[in-house]
């Protein structure tokens, strides 16, 4: 396909013989831009991407509490207890006492961290950069990770896939876990499986819900599928609302337009 009468390409993803040189602008429904960003051309053209924004924060932040409250309040032991017949108290962990770290702490992140805080919970950041968010409590990079990991109860990952964050969950980060569930609700490229299988091997991780995978949909074949501490969802976290999607890209339109600042335009140096 060659787009020699569009200036504007919008869509989930590329099609096969896209180029960015064919229009002036791109917008993607997508919040993750890293199918884009494998073509080539982006600097030489001077195309504009975008990308979506709407309420991922508020869907992703709802989706890692029903599991930290399914922990919290202890649902399988009393789910357990019932079919036993059992009658026998067991006492829930207060949200205030679980800490949080969560590496992201752009847009999405914040947004997380915003809606934890509110109910209790204590949440670290952690960017590349380290720079101080008001929705942490502290926010440190990457390289000082280690200082809040291995305090916290979940170790959340909301990173987009880029050249720095490609594998960046090995053995070296797993290893400062103690104990700690993580939750992936990124990219499932920033983790190195065998490494998180071997890190839940040795305990260090107890728990993996993974919303995302290096590979979807999911092989049949996946040791994944098959362990009891790994909880798989099919990429549900924050789907995108058509409508929402839509919405947002007509306001981008108008930025661009009125040429207002753009707070959707990707940095092709960050990858995001």
């Amino acid at each position: 396909m060659i787009l020699i009468w569009a200036d504007v390409y919008v869509g989930f993803s590329p099609s096969q013989s896209f180029q960015p040189q064919q229009v002036s602008w791109v917008h993607t429904f997508n919040a993750g831009v890293n199918n884009y960003l494998q073509l080539k051309g982006w600097f030489e053209s001077g195309t504009l991407l975008t990308r979506t924004v709407t309420d991922f924060g508020q869907k992703m932040a709802e989706y890692c509490l029903s599991y930290m409250l399914k922990e919290a309040q202890h649902h399988e032991i009393l789910e357990k207890q019932q079919r036993n017949k059992q009658w026998s108290v067991v006492t829930p962990k207060p949200l205030k006492e679980i800490t949080v770290t969560l590496f992201g702490t752009g847009e999405i992140g914040k947004k997380i961290a915003e809606i934890f805080s509110l109910l209790g919970i204590t949440v670290y950041g952690i960017s590349y950069s380290g720079e101080q968010k008001s929705e942490f409590k502290a926010v440190t990079t990457v390289a000082q990770s280690s200082q809040y990991v291995e305090k916290s109860d979940y170790i959340i990952s909301t990173l987009p896939l880029t050249q720095e964050t490609n594998q960046l969950f090995n053995s070296t980060i797993f290893k400062t876990f103690n104990k700690a569930v993580f939750i992936n609700v990124g990219r499932g490229q920033v983790v190195n499986t065998e490494d998180l299988i071997q890190a839940l091997e040795n305990n260090t991780v107890r728990h993996a819900i993974l919303d995302v995978v290096d590979e979807e949909p999911l092989p049949t074949n996946s040791v994944l599928w098959d362990r009891s501490d790994i909880t798989i969802t099919p990429h549900i976290s924050a789907l995108t609302d058509i409508d929402d999607a839509v919405a947002c890209f007509y306001e981008t339109l108008q930025n661009i337009e009125n040429k207002n600042h753009l707070n959707n335009k990707v940095d092709f140096q960050k990858g995001y």
